[in-house]
């Protein structure tokens, strides 16, 4: 590479001979926006130091660029690499020490035993925590290096055994980062490339002395597409349109209701990797290339996911929500979830898992209820879908699954773990569109993570009362850590804590059909089907007289006032507001009860001292937050005059699907009959009455405003304490990431031990069996090995000329060889001598007259254990003959001493 590249969002400054200490919180503020340069982090390990020298080689001295290298170093040794790497490049090589602040134009080497991280461009070290052994310092520095430099952040992956570092690749990924590796047939260990290539994760995959030119050509290229009130903005979005047509077209997918700055980033990531400079070019370089369409909608689908992924929301999930389903199952019953943008299907099993665990810890506690699970996971990526059935991940899951689960429910393979039959026979993976295809419906639990923040606003709106309409009463939706229910709390209630778990609330009367997707047709029957008439009961019948003429008026309502469900005749209490229907009770209230009504709800629904006058506890003798309140001799205004009223207002929490709901009872008070009085002073005395219930009333009503304003500062306050609070862990974001990666440089060089003795068997090996065979070619012996079964096992070139055999008949049975030999008894023989241990000598004959001494005796190995026989064919043609010449030497001899 001799052109020198200079990367469009850098100010180059000159290295220093000593890394730089972080500064004053003042002066890093300030200096911010000259530091703009990218960071590029290496991560290698066996075979390593080789590409890490050729890739720095070359590397321009003024690049522009930083190069922080994770490498597997023995943690008991000084390391060298320093001084080996500053050899072989013009730019500063630094150890790494605590809070290094990365500059353009240098190299950072992490120190042995120690695991690294970034933040705001500064390099921190931390001791590992786990034992040697197991550790993933590059997987642990790609992500931190994706939490800091978002989309800048950008990976490169080298020579080494294992997968670490395809985790942290991912992070990256998911930050619309660029991932380069080394091409794996240039690699000394190709284990590492080759991980992150067969996960998907390599945008760029080239020999190591390429991969920096590589990448300053995506640096150069990578464009900014547009900016509001930029004069390119129309012929931008009239580009993006057609992407999503020619996307459209291939995949059937639409795009378009995706969040714009995704698709943006996106495409910038492919024109940069392309060195495309104007979308418009882009569009056409789609419509020549419809491979490049399939890679471009496999990275919008942005298919990044973990085992276990933010561990607190998931023991909320074990904790709350998995045990009140369980509680609330019958026996034999299947709950049902769904997990959409399943992925590869890591979240999908995790739930099962964590179902299994939950399960396990209820049985013992209580009868078994025999409650299976059943998941549906989906994804539009038929690709991942098919990795996820397989059920197959890489060694490096352990980072994120326990050691105690990994034990459990994965099997160790030669790929890495495979899900234990038990968890994958829950899960059923399926391909399918949520936005276009019909859902699954009858849910106790809806599992839709990190989906929702890549779509616009308008179909969230749409998702969200879909999700309700598809669970269950009662039924739980689990959302990821930056989304919301939005607008619709009245459709979902969050469960205590900071995680996203929300519980399905019944809907009001005034919610909108679900607008189900347009390929979604509910069945239409061709006639109106005739209602069965029921079975008379006399019990039903005589409850339904009870309740239509004994009982008294109720509405029940949501914690807002939305009315669900009403019971009698509530007409004198409530009526139609004028204009937009509005089912709100406090909306319906007639005159006299609106503002009373109003107090008493929000009283019921607050925290209430248990001795206060006019409360009554729900459950005597535990405590409660939320009491029933009674309002007594209410005087409404109805059509015909007025009329007294008591209202009770109960807040409910059993049975579960009534939970958070608010039942209303109206009950009519006989009117006092009045008492007739002379004189003047009566109409005076009803105005003073009057004038003392306003009086009271306003004084109730400022008394609620009091309390209500108390209960806003506390609010304020407690949610100021939480911004403080998620201030504090924002700044100490490096502390907080998950459970540190750890190193594997030991276990690299025990494999690269024994992968060494085990080559030095091979070759032992290999010189035995050489020896062994110009040993037995040399004695021109044919010899003949059968296994147990007599098949053959082996056989010398000189018993082919004897038997017929071929190299394909390995393995055959001897008896079906053709043979020279006129030695029928050969498999007996052979049997007899496996039978008696006694080795068996023969002279067999050949039609043409050659003779062969055949030599049966048992095959024992070293272990001194019987495993076939070796059969050994001696030429004796010539003994043979000469034999047959010196009897008849010997016969013509005793006739001349006869004839005598």
């Amino acid at each position: 590479m001799n052109k020198q590249t200079k990367p469009a969002r850098r100010t180059p400054k000159a290295a220093n001979p000593v890394p730089e200490e972080t500064p004053s919180p003042a002066a890093e503020a300030a200096g911010e926006a000259s530091r703009l340069f990218p960071i590029v982090g290496i991560g290698a390990s066996a075979g390593g130091l080789e590409a890490l020298e050729l890739f720095l080689a070359n590397v321009p001295a003024d690049s522009g660029m930083a190069f922080v290298i994770v490498q597997h170093l023995d943690p008991t040794h000084k390391a060298i690499i320093v001084e080996l790497l500053q050899r072989g490049t013009a730019m500063h090589v630094f150890q790494v020490k605590d809070r290094t602040r990365v500059e353009a134009n240098c190299v950072y080497v992490i120190p042995p035993n120690k695991d690294m991280s970034i933040l705001h461009g500064v390099l921190h070290l931390l001791d590992p925590v786990a034992p040697r052994g197991l550790r993933l310092p590059i997987d642990f520095f790609f992500r931190a290096l994706a939490d800091d430099q978002q989309e800048h952040s950008i990976g490169v992956i080298l020579s080494g055994m294992g997968s670490d570092g395809t985790l942290g690749l991912r992070a990256i990924k998911e930050k619309a980062g660029v991932v380069f590796v080394q091409e794996p047939a240039s690699a000394k260990f190709d284990g590492m490339p080759r991980s992150a290539i067969d996960a998907g994760l390599a945008d760029v995959v080239a020999p190591v002395e390429v991969l920096p030119g590589k990448i300053s050509a995506y640096l150069q290229h990578a464009p900014l597409i547009t900016k509001p009130g930029r004069s390119d903005e129309y012929v931008a979005q009239s580009a993006l349109e057609k992407v999503v047509i020619l996307l459209r077209s291939q995949t059937g997918h639409d795009f378009s209701l995706y969040k714009k700055t995704t698709v943006y980033r996106r495409i910038e990531r492919r024109m940069g990797l392309h060195q495309i400079d104007k979308i418009a070019n882009y569009v056409r370089f789609l419509q020549e290339n419809p491979q490049e369409v399939e890679l471009l909608f496999r990275e919008l689908l942005i298919g990044v996911t973990s085992f276990f992924r933010d561990p607190e929301a998931w023991e909320q999930l074990k904790a709350e929500a998995l045990p009140a389903l369980l509680a609330g199952g019958a026996a034999n019953q299947a709950l049902r979830v769904w997990v959409p943008a399943c992925a590869t299907g890591e979240e999908a099993y995790s739930l099962a898992i964590v179902f299994k665990e939950t399960l396990e810890a209820q049985n013992s506690r209580e009868p078994a209820k025999n409650i299976t699970l059943q998941v549906f996971a989906t994804d539009l990526d038929q690709h991942a879908i098919e990795k996820a059935r397989e059920g197959v991940f890489p060694a490096n899951i352990a980072a994120d699954v326990p050691a105690k689960r990994l034990d459990r429910f994965f099997v160790k393979v030669e790929r890495g773990y495979q899900v234990a039959k038990s968890i994958r026979e829950m899960v059923i993976f399926a391909p399918q569109n949520i936005i276009m295809d019909p859902p699954f419906t009858k849910l106790d639990l809806l599992s839709c993570r990190n989906l929702l923040i890549y779509l616009t606003p308008e179909l969230q709106k749409k998702l969200l009362p879909l999700f309700h309409y598809s669970l269950n009463p009662g039924g739980f939706l689990f959302l990821g850590n930056a989304e919301t229910v939005g607008t619709f709390d009245n459709l979902f209630a969050p469960l205590g804590g900071k995680t996203r778990l929300y519980r399905r609330l019944e809907s009001p009367l005034t919610t909108e059909p679900i607008e189900f997707p347009a390929t979604f047709v509910a069945a239409q029957p061709s006639a109106p089907a005739r209602p069965q008439k029921p079975t008379t009961n006399l019990q039903t019948l005589a409850d339904q007289l009870l309740l239509q003429t004994y009982s008294p008026a109720a509405v029940l309502t949501n914690d807002k006032g939305d009315i669900l469900y009403i019971s009698g005749r509530t007409g004198k209490y409530l009526e139609p507001a004028a204009g937009k229907a509005n089912w709100n009770i406090f909306a319906m209230a007639r005159e006299g009860l609106r503002y009373e009504l109003t107090a008493a709800f929000q009283r019921a629904l607050r925290p209430v001292p248990r001795a206060e006058t006019g409360t009554v506890s729900l459950e005597p003798g535990l405590p409660s937050q939320k009491e029933t309140v009674t309002l007594k001799n209410i005087v409404v205004g109805t059509d015909g005059g007025k009329q007294a009223v008591n209202v009770t207002i109960q807040p409910l929490s059993e049975p579960n699907v009534l939970h958070g709901m608010v039942m209303i009872v109206f009950t009519d008070v006989a009117a006092a009959p009045e008492v007739k009085a002379t004189g003047k002073p009566r109409r005076d005395n009803a105005h003073a009455k009057e004038l003392e219930q306003e009086l009271e009333h306003a004084r109730q009503e400022v008394q609620s405003l009091r309390e209500e304003m108390q209960s806003s500062q506390e609010e304020l306050k407690s949610a100021n304490e939480e911004l403080q609070s998620t201030n504090e862990e924002l700044q100490s974001t490096n502390e907080e990431l998950t459970t540190s990666k750890e190193e594997m440089q030991s276990m690299n060089e025990e494999l690269h031990t024994v992968n060494q003795e085990l080559q030095n068997r091979l070759d032992d090996l290999s010189r035995t069996n050489n020896d062994m065979k110009n040993l037995l070619d040399s004695t021109d012996i044919a010899t003949l090995f059968l296994d147990n079964s007599l098949c053959v096992r082996r056989f010398t070139s000189e018993t082919s000329k004897i038997t017929k055999l071929i190299p394909g008949d390995v393995g055959r049975p001897i008896t079906d060889i053709a043979s020279a030999l006129l030695y029928p008894e050969l498999a007996d023989d052979a049997r007899q001598v496996l039978r008696t241990l006694i080795k068996v000598e023969r002279q067999i004959p050949t039609p043409d007259g050659n003779w062969f001494a055949a030599h049966i005796l048992p095959y024992r190995t070293l272990e001194n254990m019987i495993d076939g026989v070796v059969i050994t064919f001696t030429d004796i043609t010539v003994s043979k003959k000469l034999e047959a010449e010196l009897r008849a030497t010997e016969a013509r001899l005793r006739e001349m001493l006869d004839e005598k």
